[in-house]
């Protein structure tokens, strides 16, 4: 076998894109939200999705809903959806899974957190630090809620 021949059949994981799908702000109470000093309450929504777009390439897409109250006026509302394209070559099947639903997306969010922090600011708010998010937990209890037999009664 040549040595083109066997790096070719070697395992191989690459990012190809990282970019900004879709994002938006809305402060729907502005300019008078500016002026309420109520504590703000937040709720932080974040999902993940993969899809295949070509053999071995793989479109992972993290997305995250963040809302700001004060008292029960929306401060602002904050939509990002942070997407990769990797390309997954020689990897064992068994492998793939983890790797979209794990590594890809710590890939990705940084980016993501970072892109709320910037919207934050540019809103004209306090800055907003995501907390890190642990992916491989997250898809650790996904597995187990699958393998839990539904009961019906």
């Amino acid at each position: 076998m040549t040595e083109a021949t066997q790096e070719a059949k070697l395992p191989a994981f690459n990012i190809d894109k990282l970019y900004i799908k879709d994002i938006s702000m809305e402060i729907p109470h502005a300019p008078a939200i500016f002026l309420e000093r109520e504590p703000s309450q937040f709720d932080v929504q974040l999902n993940t999705l993969a899809n295949s777009v070509a053999e071995g390439m793989f479109e992972v897409t993290v997305m995250s809903t963040v809302t700001c109250k004060y008292g029960e006026k929306i401060a602002y509302l904050i939509e990002v959806k942070y997407a990769g394209i990797f390309q997954a070559h020689g990897i064992p099947q068994e492998e793939i899974e983890p790797l979209l639903a794990v590594t890809c997306p710590e890939i990705i969010f940084p980016y993501l957190r970072e892109s709320v922090c910037d919207m934050t600011v540019r809103g004209g708010f306090p800055p907003l630090l995501l907390n890190p998010v642990n992916f491989l937990a997250s898809y650790q209890r996904n597995k187990a809620q699958q393998a839990v037999p539904a009961t019906t009664h």
